[in-house]
């Protein structure tokens, strides 16, 4: 077996062992996330002070291509879920601007050219791509268009003298809006949505192949402008608008959802532009997951860091004299325990969802990409939670960024927004699951006078109830809503509706948390999980006490007892804290290079001090 570790790691205790096991992909965690990890813990992945906006962005690109030099085969990596999501997991720990740049070129780029097989039977020739040579970008939201991109007004005429097409934007709200189409990082081409235009007949989306810039800069007929700064990590987004680009034939990235004969002629196994709009950008489902796995590694990176803190910074305690640590504070230790059996949660979601992806089939394939999506608002939402806490409580010593904590919320806003904006994939997942079963429980519902809190099963089966109940109101209200007006009958039950798709996602990561915990070997890593994953669903339920009340799931005497169940499994796992962190398995390269996680604090440094103190 090939193991995650390295040799400080692997003298950790052995539940740490058997948890990072549990964590990250078993026996296969060398293979997945080996390379990345070793990369976090180099020294070009260190915090750079003092770096300008655009130097900062030039940085991401040259991380990008130190990842690529790492590749045996880089056309590979977009074909391999497992290792893509990873890469993401790691790289957005040191470097927000690389997991996007990562996840446009590998994924949404290469990954497009690979699924289409664009050029005939072996496609487009990747080598300048595999290579870096030149990098990679997708070019798909407009201004005017982002949610809604199916409505994209580019477009792609063809042309009868040449049998190629005519690239061509309209309308400045028909600008392509935040690729990262700049000089930065060298020549770059595209893959472009836009409407294939055949004689004034609209067929559809399609992505077309399309050179942008080379040695000298922007190609003709290609206008970039760079827009303004934004927050979390600089990158070189840019407006980007075409006047009358020509492309050959082969631009066109064709495949069963539809093909254009150099006579014009169109043949298209799909029956509708939406469906071939879909087809286009299927690269976006794995982008989710590479969303949601950027976001779970930054939460458990922040974690980390604030842990260490709170178990190195002293404050002064109840006796004349004394000093505790934060730890020793169970308001400060259980406000990040809350975070630590979440990010727990969050990570077997996302190997649970990723390994349903990876072995996907075409008759579950709808389903599965649904689940991605959710997990995908729920994991990011999460994990901002989390790194907001966490950042808290390391006070202002958190503020800076050489901590390593200060800019992981910010660059989790981006996946956030990535691939889907997080509501607007939910409202869509909310309406499908509308008209479906309601979920089942584990095991059969007898008086709540005789569950315990203490039951793990019986917590799980709960969310399974603010599920159906969050399930039947929506439905309720979509019946008594308007009648002729979908769009006001929708807004009746959209409110319930989204609860239920939370309560949905809540229980699959409680559902893959319990099977995490049943498959760990040694005992006290099987304790402590099973004590996280009690943690987890007792803070999943507290805001839903009253209706499991109400319906009889609950008694009086549970919902009293909530507080003292949380404060009792909080007590528990204070003593293992750093254990559950260090199970994260972050290098201790990396956390030895900021100050709090090292021990230190800023500021604190002798030699400093000596030039200028008593």
């Amino acid at each position: 077996m090939r193991n995650l570790a390295d040799k400080g790691h692997e003298a950790a205790d052995p539940f740490v062992l058997d948890l990072t096991h549990s964590l990250f992909d078993g026996a296969d965690q060398g293979r997945i996330h080996g390379p990345w990890r070793k990369l976090l813990g180099t020294e070009e992945f260190r915090y750079r002070p003092g770096l300008s906006s655009e130097e900062r962005a030039a940085l991401s690109y040259s991380r990008l291509r130190s990842v690529n030099k790492t590749l045996d085969s880089p056309e590979e990596l977009p074909l391999d879920i497992q290792r893509l999501a990873a890469l993401h997991e790691w790289a957005g720990v040191a470097d927000g601007g690389l997991g996007t740049l990562a996840s446009i070129h590998y994924n949404l780029f290469m990954g497009s050219l690979l699924d289409h097989r664009a050029g005939g039977p072996k496609g487009h020739d990747l080598s300048d791509y595999a290579s870096m040579r030149r990098t990679g970008t997708f070019l798909c939201t407009e201004l005017d268009h982002g949610n809604d991109a199916a409505a994209l007004r580019t477009t792609a005429e063809f042309d009868r003298e040449t049998g190629g097409f005519v690239l061509h934007t309209p309308a400045p709200g028909a600008q392509k809006f935040m690729p990262n189409t700049s000089l930065t990082g060298g020549p770059k081409t595209a893959v472009v949505m836009a409407r294939l235009v055949v004689d004034g007949e609209d067929h559809g989306c399609f992505l077309f192949l399309t050179p942008l810039s080379d040695e000298t800069g922007h190609l003709p007929g290609i206008h970039v402008r760079q827009l303004p700064d934004r927050t979390g990590t600089p990158m070189d987004h840019c407006l980007t608008s075409f006047d009358r680009v020509r492309l050959p034939h082969e631009a066109l990235l064709g495949g069963e959802h539809g093909r254009l004969g150099r006579d014009g002629s169109f043949h298209s196994a799909l029956g509708s532009a939406r469906q071939r709009f879909l087809n286009s950008i299927s690269r976006v489902t794995s982008g989710k997951l590479c969303m949601s796995a950027g976001a779970v590694g930054m939460a458990r990176a922040a974690l980390a860091i604030a842990v260490k803190h709170a178990h190195a910074r002293h404050i002064s305690g109840p006796k004349a004299g004394e000093r505790v640590p934060l730890v020793a504070h169970r308001s400060h230790a259980g406000s990040l325990l809350d975070g630590i059996a979440t990010a727990y949660a969050a990570t077997f979601l996302q190997r649970d969802i990723v390994a349903q992806w990876a072995g996907h089939t075409p008759e579950n394939q709808a389903e599965v990409e649904r689940l991605v999506a959710v997990s995908k608002g729920w994991i990011t939402w999460r994990a901002r939670e989390i790194t907001v806490n966490a950042r808290e409580r390391c006070g202002a010593q958190g503020l800076f960024p050489v901590n390593g904590i200060s800019d992981l919320t910010s660059t989790i806003e981006g996946t956030i927004t990535a691939e889907g904006d997080n509501l607007v994939i939910w409202v869509k997942a909310a309406s499908e699951m509308l008209f479906e079963p309601r979920p089942v429980r584990l095991q059969p519902d007898p008086p709540a006078g005789e569950q315990l809190l203490t039951n793990v099963t019986y917590l799980r089966d709960l969310l399974v109830e603010v599920e159906r109940d969050a399930q039947r109101r929506a439905s309720k209200a979509l019946r008594r809503g308007p009648m002729g007006d979908p769009l006001g009958r929708w807004n009746e039950a959209s409110p319930a509706a989204l609860e239920m798709v939370s309560a949905h996602a809540g229980r699959k990561a409680a559902d893959a948390f319990i099977a995490a915990a049943a498959r760990a070997v040694d005992p006290t890593a099987r304790m402590l999980l099973e004590h996280l994953c009690r943690l987890f669903l007792l803070r999943q339920l507290e805001p839903h006490t009253g209706v499991l009340l109400a319906d009889g799931h609950l008694t009086p005497d549970h919902v009293r007892g909530v507080p003292d169940a949380v404060n009792e499994v909080i007590a528990v796992l204070v003593p293992h804290m750093s254990g559950l962190v260090d199970a994260f398995c972050l290098p201790s390269e990396y956390l030895s290079s900021l100050p709090i996680a090292g021990g230190g604090l800023i500021g604190d440094q002798e030699s400093g001090w000596s030039a200028w103190g008593p």
